[in-house]
């Protein structure tokens, strides 16, 4: 079940290696006109062959209307998109991709900004601070990978307007390079707003140092690429009320809440299935959620008002969802 509405045409037209496994595509519009604008942090889904979808951060300069620019890690233990775009992919291909969408934005109200990226996280990280270097804004930008060689994008970041802001972090290079997160995250200010985007295990690090040095749920700001690992043998069914319309929907031991609704006709647009881009984010009115999901802060997430159906489940017997 995917959102097809309002996709776009498009032509790769630039393929290029950026790192060790990771390549850099440029795509424009098939007519040559204009693609529809997006802020830094946004993302699109491209669909590519075996009706496989996946989504990519936008790592060109926020205004560009030209071009989109995507950067992609070769994965060979994923679900195989990362595959397709590396061996399938290639100038002169055509391809659907999705309008953009952006479920981490930067926020206008900062006065300064902690920009941190592991790996491939790069990508919307590298998009926020051409964003805020185009504004004359206060930021550093720390950039953490295993070596210089699997680093992506070096030369631009190193030749932009705020290289001085730029830090590089190398697993393999000297002791005094390395992160502190300690250091980096301690004394928050109000005004500070963090953002991370990488590895789960790096982000994982970086979001338990910030809650351990004091800083504010609402100033940290997060995205993972791929949702956690679930152990299901212990799941039941449940039940989904519609309010709206109250019919009553079971939800099978090893079923979505989203397949289960479409077996219905009920669509509710997905995008990752895995609890990561909140594209299914749906309104739950009565019932204890069993939240799975990498979208919500756990703030959200204890307010219980709110859930990802693609992934997550009821503690509950029901759950009456804003339907």
């Amino acid at each position: 079940m995917r959102n097809t509405e309002s996709l776009l045409k498009v032509r790769e037209a630039h393929k290029a290696p950026e790192a060790e496994g990771i390549c850099g595509f440029e795509l424009l519009a098939v007519d040559s006109g204009a693609l529809p604008q997006f802020e830094a942090g946004a993302h699109i889904d491209v669909h590519l062959p075996g009706d496989v979808v996946r989504q990519y951060s936008l790592c060109n300069p926020p205004g560009e209307a030209h071009r989109y620019q995507i950067g992609v890690l070769r994965d060979a233990a994923g679900r195989g998109g990362s595959i397709a775009m590396h061996d399938q992919v290639n100038e002169g291909s055509t391809l659907q991709i999705s309008q953009p969408r952006n479920h981490f934005p930067l926020h206008e109200n900062a006065t300064r900004s902690l920009l941190f990226a592991g790996g491939i996280g790069v990508t919307p990280i590298l998009a926020m601070a051409e964003q805020l270097g185009s504004r004359g804004a206060q930021f550093e930008m720390h950039y953490c990978t295993r070596s210089l060689v699997r680093t992506a994008y070096v030369e631009r970041l190193r030749h932009s307007k705020f290289a001085d802001s730029v830090y590089f972090h190398h697993d393999d290079g000297p002791p005094a390079q390395r992160l502190n997160l300690v250091e980096q995250l301690r004394g928050p200010l109000s005004g500070t707003h963090l953002y991370v985007c990488g590895p789960k295990g790096f982000m994982n690090a970086v979001l338990a140092t910030a809650r351990d040095t004091g800083w504010s749920e609402s100033n940290v700001h997060f995205e993972y690429f791929s949702g956690s690992e679930v152990h299901s043998s212990h799941d039941r069914h449940f039940e989904v009320v519609l309010k709206r319309s109250g019919r009553v929907i079971r939800v099978e031991a090893a079923q979505a809440v989203t397949h289960a609704l479409a077996e219905q006709g009920i669509e509710i647009p997905v995008s990752c299935e895995q609890g990561v881009c909140g594209t299914c984010l749906t309104r739950v009115l009565e019932g204890e959620i069993d939240h799975r999901d990498l979208y919500l802060m756990p703030e959200e997430q204890a307010r219980n008002d709110l859930f990802l159906p693609c992934c997550s489940r009821a503690k509950s017997d029901r759950l009456v969802l804003d339907l």
